[in-house]
């Protein structure tokens, strides 16, 4: 409770300070005298409650999307020995975070990976790939679960979801007074909004939306040291290595937007794309147990 607080919080006083702050330096003054009729306080309040609407209900409907995007089948009654290990390792371990035990459910796939997702820590998913219980052994298995409980048990799907609202608001937010700015200062449209209005609101929320991604993946990639870090708390850090040395002998696929940044892995990107990769290098999250651990 205690981070979502924190978030919203964050998120309002920046609001408060923006709109207060083009008011004390004179912006919107600036904007009337040249002809840009533009209301910035409840454009802060409209942007904000599109970009937090968008954010949140892709959080509510991220485990039933999740399923049926990645063929997820549930695992509820155990066939064999192993699906019963798998279960009662889950269940441990979600008993040692302290969170309700995830549904559970195991993925086709020739390619290594895991994912954590759900609206909340009592209403998850973890989800882990066929390839990977076939090519890791308990140990191992038991590792990339606790790096998925961890996520969950870390709230870090609600934080998520809220720094992407915050970021979502302030796109929205100037990609508009930007537009309005062109609109009526460049092409001097006296009433109502020209199509540079909507043609420029729409590129600059196209660049901006790719350049705030940047701090969203950034955060994505604090949290999986995180998760890294409390997974070798629950199950030891010697299991966790081992399972990351796996991963970085066998390239794990990319999984779909929305539960990439809950993986156990990601794409092994280069020189300027890191900064769009949602995990960082198998080789740092290492170093940064073996240092802290």
């Amino acid at each position: 409770m205690f981070r979502i607080a924190l978030f919203l919080g964050t998120n309002i006083a920046i609001l408060l300070v923006l709109s207060l702050s083009m008011s004390l330096f004179g912006v919107t003054g600036i904007l009337n005298e040249n002809g840009v009729d533009l209301d910035i306080s409840s454009l802060l309040f409209i942007s904000a409650i599109i970009g937090f609407a968008g954010s949140f209900i892709s959080l509510l409907i991220s485990k039933w999307l999740a399923k049926r995007s990645m063929g997820v089948i549930l695992l509820e009654t155990p066939k064999n020995e192993t699906e019963k290990w798998l279960l009662n390792t889950l269940s441990d371990i979600s008993y040692k975070a302290k969170i309700k035990t995830p549904e559970f459910g195991i993925f086709e796939s020739q390619q290594l990976n895991a994912f954590a997702t759900g609206s909340s820590k009592n209403k998850s998913l973890v989800a882990i790939s066929s390839a990977l219980i076939n090519h890791m052994n308990r140990d191992e298995i038991e590792a990339v679960m606790a790096h998925e409980i961890s996520h969950i048990s870390n709230g870090d799907m609600i934080t998520m979801t809220l720094i992407q609202g915050i970021i979502n608001t302030f796109v929205i937010f100037f990609s508009r007074v930007i537009g309005h700015v062109v609109d009526r200062v460049v092409f001097k449209v006296q009433r109502g909004h020209g199509p540079a209005y909507y043609i420029t609101s729409i590129l600059v929320q196209i660049l901006l939306s790719i350049l705030a991604n940047i701090i969203v993946m950034w955060f994505s990639r604090k949290r999986e040291y995180e998760a890294d870090l409390s997974a070798a708390k629950l199950v030891g850090a010697d299991k966790m290595i081992a399972a990351l040395k796996i991963l970085a002998i066998k390239s794990p696929d990319a999984l779909p937007d929305q539960m990439a940044a809950f993986g156990i892995s990601g794409k092994k990107e280069k020189s300027y794309k890191s900064l769009f990769s949602s995990h960082p290098s198998i080789e740092s999250r290492i170093e940064s147990l073996l240092r802290n651990s």
